[in-house]
């Protein structure tokens, strides 16, 4: 019999099955893998650079749905917000592999890419190199955990009767469903409010270029 015509094993197939178990039951093991998809498992390593290849393909799979357009925009606020929002919307649609991305270096180059797009960004506006990365990183922090916030119960208080804690009953119901959204927005414009204040404080400490001096 000659080859089949769709090969039993590809990246693409590994990094679907690896997202599925992670869906599922929070991890994966690249035998779990090779189990799924009815091969050894030294057939998924001829594909892969094992466990930390196949983190590093699911971290590129679920960031090929971040609408990089959005770094390209100006002013250079509304393109962060607008990254922001489509980065969460990404990740919000896999929550269970967030930890396990974010304990694991950032290798893959696309992604490496996105990055470097986000931090020209910055430093076309004008940002001080020292400030970018943890004006990211926080922005980051915030979408991660803001995606994970979606993926929780929509009532994580269970109170056992609205006598002992009015106060947290009054809010949670004035709130309603809309907690988890309404909270992203509201630390989100407070981060890029402070990416702005940054920004002014930056602009501000810089020399006035001078003309060319006069004699006499």
């Amino acid at each position: 019999m000659g080859r089949p015509r769709t090969p039993l094993l590809d990246r693409a197939r590994i990094t679907t099955t690896a997202l599925e178990l992670v869906a599922e039951q929070g991890e994966f093991s690249v035998p779990q893998i090779a189990r799924r998809l009815g091969v050894q498992t030294a057939s998924v390593y001829h594909h892969v650079d094992g466990r930390d290849g196949i983190v590093e393909l699911m971290r590129e799979r679920v960031c090929a749905a971040v609408d990089t357009a959005t770094l390209e925009a100006a002013p250079w606020d509304e393109a962060l917000t607008a990254w922001a929002r489509s980065y969460r919307a990404a990740f919000a649609a896999h929550p269970r592999v967030i930890p396990l991305l974010m304990t694991s270096p950032v290798r893959a180059p696309k992604v490496l890419e996105q990055y470097e797009q986000a931090v020209g960004l910055l430093l076309g506006a004008g940002f001080a190199a020292q400030d970018v990365m943890p004006l990211l990183t926080g922005l980051e922090n915030l979408v991660l955990g803001s995606a994970l916030d979606l993926s929780a119960p929509e009532t994580m208080w269970e109170l056992p009767d609205e006598t002992s804690t009015p106060r947290l009953a009054r809010a949670l119901a004035a709130v309603g469903a809309g907690r988890a959204e309404a909270a992203f927005e509201a630390a989100l414009e407070g981060l890029v409010a402070h990416c702005r204040a940054v920004l002014a404080a930056t602009k501000a400490a810089r020399p006035e270029p001078h003309g060319p001096q006069r004699d006499g």
